[in-house]
């Protein structure tokens, strides 16, 4: 799933707000049911959801629609009987504690795209896997027991930092503090080690663009592949930011043309340089997410400092 980079919240009870998503460049619309929607409203959230769900067919949708659900031992179930039928394209859990979770839901998914009429496994589940004091501890789990289902992960530092009792998440200098540094850290290494995409957490300040452009793409060399938004404003600057440049994208296709002008070499000399295949690999890599920028219509050179 390269290319997913900006995944945007809409509240789920909000008729404006999704009619508005409707033209997002966004590649993910989150519908969410959880933080988004007061307890009172969560029943006309979901047949709304519902009701838009299946007047968007999946194979006619801009944007995929992805659905955060409550918690599972909260109302998972009930937002799950309503939405399902309207087949989703994959669902947010949060507030996992372990692995253990997302096997829960899976089985769950299997009855409801049974029950639909679904092909089996096509509704994905994306995790926010740092939400409770227990769950960094199992972050490595998810690369030891098959999750067909799983197609990211992702971290949060809000209901992290409720859940420990801290007064702040962030440090001195504004920045996160150790607990989240290491979560984040973590959670990036264990989306690398289950295969699957890393999503980084919202940026606050949905006015700074030029300060979530530049934590973009500070994410996006660290190894991350996208990040949540939290305002439609953030959307062209996340999938800017997630975008190999120019010169990027140019140094990466000679690396790939050195390798194969050379099929049998393990290492290679371009520029002064000595590459091994590491090095070839990470090109791969920026030529296919420049490839799914380039599908999506944005480059990171279309939004300047």
């Amino acid at each position: 799933m390269i290319g997913l980079r900006s995944w945007l919240f809409v509240p789920a009870d909000s008729d404006r707000k999704i009619a508005r998503s409707a033209d997002s460049a966004a590649d993910v619309l989150i519908l969410d049911l959880e933080d988004a929607v007061a307890p009172g409203r969560k029943t006309i959230a979901r047949g709304l959801l519902r009701d838009v769900l299946t007047a968007r067919p999946r194979e006619t949708r801009r944007s995929r629609l992805w659905v955060r659900i409550n918690p599972l031992d909260d109302a998972a179930l009930d937002d799950l009987a309503a939405v399902m039928p309207g087949a989703p394209d994959g669902i947010v859990v949060p507030k996992v504690d372990h692995p253990r979770d997302v096997v829960r839901l899976s089985h769950w998914l299997d009855a409801f795209e049974a029950a639909a009429g679904l092909k089996a496994g096509s509704t994905s589940i994306l995790p926010v896997a740092t939400e409770t004091p227990a769950a960094p501890f199992a972050l490595g789990d998810y690369a030891r027991q098959p999750l067909p289902r799983l197609a990211g992960l992702t971290w949060g530092a809000e209901d992290l930092s409720t859940a420990v009792g801290a007064s702040t998440n962030l440090d001195p200098a504004g920045g996160w503090a150790f607990t989240y540094r290491m979560a984040r850290s973590a959670t990036l290494l264990a989306a690398r080690a289950a295969g699957v995409m890393a999503i980084d957490t919202l940026y606050a300040d949905f006015r700074d663009a030029d300060g979530l452009l530049a934590s973009c793409r500070a994410a996006a060399a660290e190894g991350f592949d996208g990040r949540i938004a939290i305002h439609p404003a953030q959307v062209d600057v996340i999938n800017a930011g997630f975008a190999p440049s120019d010169d990027a994208v140019h140094h990466a296709r000679r690396v790939v043309e050195a390798f194969a002008a050379s099929p049998d070499a393990g290492t290679i000399g371009l520029d002064g340089r000595m590459l091994d295949i590491p090095h070839l690999r990470q090109a791969e890599r920026v030529l296919a997410r420049h490839a799914a920028a380039v599908h999506r219509g944005l480059s990171s050179d279309d939004i300047s400092e």
